[in-house]
């Protein structure tokens, strides 16, 4: 408790001088909103806060169930074609009508190669307008989760995007700004008021949204606070309401701290990693005959085995992970089968007998780039994998940086082995295996390969079971496409994030599986 009270002097002196109002939610985590652009970036945090402000067809529930958002009505008139009604009375923050013109506008936008949710906005197909609240739909195959799919396409302004010259999302990545980066104009329950990247995002709520508060918020501040130290210690001083993401370390001495309480949950989120099987050599490393050894499926499998996993759950994240075998965010993407979820077994001989098989008995040098304010523990997990890989003499070196650095360098491939993660509100395979397992090739397939790895077998399978109308059938699809990926060892799995917030008593959050916290239903009691 001593060194936290310490620590939240320290916050004071990096910017943490929020007002207590009695309807301001003081929010604080360890990352950044990467950008206000809604279509730019597809990385949680940023969706959340961006969800706030730009809203969707159809929305999520408390429970993840899809209910009407900015469409009121929807319907399927053809084996291809669906019809969306749209929400009469909408407005934009700046005071203009939301039209169909603006859905066609955003769903087209979204597509654009500098998105990152083209592989949702390619799936729905091409937009038409009927009328002023009419929207047609036309896709190109059958999509079995089709409606999932637009649940994940923010609305945007034609307007005001013409007006500001962001017709198109910024390349982030190549670190371009524009006027979308720090402003924004939505329909949702709350607008954006200020934006200094790495300080502070405000957001007031929004007198004409036309739906229902169930919480009672006029304003939030969210300031990002990389010390799990300083971010705990303001919320115990009081200077910050709500922490969505502690550390593990910390959850139980918070259970017992006074003014305080810890809403937790299962989070929809594979945390895995990445290898490039690419390369014939090694971007960032050394190993004997100059190879590049993640091209050997002995390798990878001797890598996978040599992780003590039930240590990483028990001494590093304090159980707050499910270790799994899995290659999907839900387990009910793999339909709940052992076969599909169980992992290889902790076993350092067979690891050591595969490096020598695959002619690395003597191990080989490589970096392991890791964020250090995305995932639980993220930094601390590669600093203890590269521990248990010494005892196989591979030699890795920790390159932890913040995820506005971390995901652009993936973006450009710039990897040789990496941590990562994939989860959300969409529980069907189909939200994996297209944009992270598949061959990269036309925009939205395989864009988060960043392992650049090449499976055929599971790729055509994945293919198929994407535009598959036969339930059935898809399952075997999804079933093979998942036993292949990990036959091949292609990414090696950790755990499924278990996420804990912690919140001033009075401050009532609902605590959704795909980690969300959604304004418009905080209560704050003064």
């Amino acid at each position: 408790m001593k060194r936290w009270m310490g620590a939240a002097l320290v916050g004071l002196a990096v910017g943490l001088s929020l007002q207590a109002g009695a309807q301001t939610l003081r929010w604080a985590g360890q990352g950044d909103p990467q950008t206000m652009d809604p279509h730019s970036q597809n990385e949680t945090l940023t969706n959340n806060i961006n969800s706030q402000v730009y809203e969707r067809l159809i929305l999520r529930d408390a429970k993840l169930a899809l209910v009407p958002g900015l469409a009121t009505e929807w319907k399927q008139t053809g084996p291809l074609t669906w019809r969306f009604k749209l929400r009469a009375g909408v407005k934009f923050h700046d005071g203009t009508p939301l039209t169909a013109d603006d859905v066609v506008f955003s769903l087209q936008r979204a597509k654009e190669p500098t998105s990152q949710i083209a592989v949702y906005a390619n799936a729905v197909g091409v937009a038409k307008r009927v009328d002023d609240l009419t929207v047609d739909i036309q896709l190109a195959a059958f999509n079995p989760i089709f409606l999932q799919h637009v649940e994940q396409l923010p609305i945007m302004s034609r307007k005001w995007c013409e007006a500001h010259r962001v017709t198109k999302p910024l390349d982030f990545k190549n670190r371009e700004e524009s006027f979308a980066s720090v402003n924004a104009n939505g329909t949702g329950p709350f607008m954006l008021a200020s934006r200094q990247p790495g300080i502070k995002t405000v957001l007031k709520r929004n007198p004409n949204w036309w739906g229902r508060f169930d919480g009672n918020l006029q304003e939030v501040v969210y300031t990002p606070i990389a010390s799990d130290a300083t971010r705990l210690a303001a919320l115990v001083s009081g200077e910050v309401d709500l922490v969505n993401d502690p550390a593990p370390r910390d959850v139980t001495r918070l259970r017992n701290t006074p003014g305080v309480k810890i809403i937790d949950g299962p989070e929809n989120r594979l945390v895995f990693l990445g290898m490039d099987q690419a390369r014939d050599k090694l971007l960032y490393g050394k190993a004997s005959g100059d190879r590049n050894p993640f091209k050997d499926v002995r390798v990878r499998r001797a890598l996978y085995q040599a992780i003590d996993i039930e240590a990483m759950k028990t001494k590093l994240m304090a159980g707050l992970a499910v270790p799994t075998g899995a290659l999907t965010p839900s387990a009910n993407a793999s339909f709940d089968d052992p076969a599909l979820q169980t992992r290889l077994p902790h076993d350092l001989a067979a690891a050591r007998k595969l490096m020598a098989d695959a002619g690395f008995a003597d191990g080989f040098e490589v970096t392991l780039d890791c964020p250090n304010n995305r995932y639980i523990n993220d930094e601390e997990i590669c600093a203890a994998l590269a521990a248990m890989w010494a005892q196989l003499k591979v030699k890795v070196k920790v390159n932890a940086m913040p995820r506005a650095l971390y995901f652009p360098k993936l973006e450009k491939l710039d990897s040789s082995l990496f941590l990562y993660g994939w989860g959300g509100s969409i529980t069907d395979a189909e939200v994996v295996l297209t944009p992270v397992f598949r061959h990269r090739g036309a925009k939205g397939v395989g864009d988060y390969n960043y392992g650049n790895f090449r499976n055929d077998r599971a790729d055509a399978l994945a293919a198929q079971s994407s535009v598959e109308p036969d339930p059935k059938k898809r399952e075997q699809q999804i079933r093979g496409a998942l036993t292949e990926l990990r036959e091949q060892v292609n990414v090696i799995p950790l755990h499924r994030q278990v996420i804990p917030w912690a919140a001033r008593a009075n401050v009532t959050p609902v605590h959704r599986p795909d980690n969300f916290v959604e304004l418009s239903w905080v209560q704050i009691s003064r």
